[in-house]
């Protein structure tokens, strides 16, 4: 089993202000918003949604493969780092004259996040094209360039291999028409619940009739677990309590990759869904989006402390 994640491959650059930015900004003043945030602590991270994915789905043991465009400019360090995880580049391509994209994150004392991005290479990556075969038997459209997204998505279901539709962070960038194509096309669903809102308001759909179009929809919830729309029933995933709050970035990332897994095995959503609230806990008390490191032994034994029952 194979599971082939189409997305962004991205640096994140990632600030800490070390206030609140609700303090800062004045809501009936934010027609001419002009603020300034001081931020003493910076790093750079390996990130973006199919690098934060693949990593969490390799770590729990799945055939994690990557695909996706970066600049020839800057895309050796993530390649080398691919290399040293072992997780397969066979999917990404580097393009050349572009910078591979950008994340600069913002991050505030209540986990707020304020991102500038910069799309660079992801924007061209529809010129990796997804075709039956190759041992893959499942997929995600994580957030990409537009074009890639709208065909991956296409692509995935002439191929015959079930998908997931994660739109995320391209919500704004995606029509109406192309969310409806999308869902139409996919087997799964995955958003945030600020997401699932917006999704809603942009395919004039509620969540139950998107969810009668997939075999479920997961909307996350974050400190609140998260919700699955399946067969007409809603399953509730409590959410696992963090060993520390230290950085949101990636979370959600680490959740489909939990999800991935428990879909690949044909796990019941409870389980599936168990899972990956737990990958979002151990994501969350690390900084960065692929910093947290456990075998696959210790995530069942953490597994089992948070829910009382075994991992199959």
């Amino acid at each position: 089993m194979a599971s082939l994640i189409c997305g962004s491959i991205a640096y994140d650059t990632i600030m800490t202000f070390e206030g609140r930015f609700k303090d800062h900004i004045l809501p009936d003043q934010v027609h001419i918003l002009n603020v300034s945030f001081l931020v003493p602590t910076m790093r750079r991270e390996f990130g973006g949604c199919a690098g934060n994915i693949g990593y969490a789905l390799h770590m729990l043991g799945g055939d994690a493969r990557i695909m996706g465009t970066v600049g020839e400019h800057d895309a050796q360090p993530y390649f080398d780092r691919l290399a040293t995880l072992g997780l397969s580049a066979k999917h990404v391509r580097a393009l050349p004259g572009q910078y591979t994209a950008q994340a600069m994150i913002s991050t505030d004392l209540d986990n707020n996040q304020i991102t500038a991005f910069h799309p660079g290479a992801m924007m061209q990556s529809h010129l990796n094209t997804i075709a039956a075969g190759d041992g893959v038997t499942l997929g995600i459209v994580s957030p990409d360039g537009l074009d890639g997204m709208r065909e991956h998505a296409e692509q995935f279901a002439a191929a015959g291999i079930p998908f997931i539709v994660d739109p995320g962070q391209g919500l704004p960038i995606l029509s109406g028409d192309d969310l409806r194509r999308m869902i139409e096309l996919a087997t799964y669903v995955t958003v945030n619940d600020y997401e699932a809102k917006l999704l809603s308001d942009k395919t004039g759909w509620s969540i139950d009739e998107i969810a009668a179009k997939v075999d479920a929809v997961v909307v996350t919830l974050g400190e609140h677990g998260a919700q699955i729309y399946h067969h007409g029933s809603v399953e509730t995933i409590p959410a696992v309590k963090a060993e520390r709050v230290v950085d949101p970035t990636g979370c959600g990332d680490a959740f489909r990759g939990g999800l991935l897994y428990g879909i690949e095995r044909g796990w019941d959503w409870a389980t599936t869904g168990r899972l990956a609230s737990l990958m979002g806990a151990l994501k969350i008390a690390e900084q960065g989006p692929q910093n947290y490191a456990f075998s696959r032994e210790e995530i069942a034994e953490r597994f089992e402390q948070a829910f009382g029952y075994a991992l199959p």
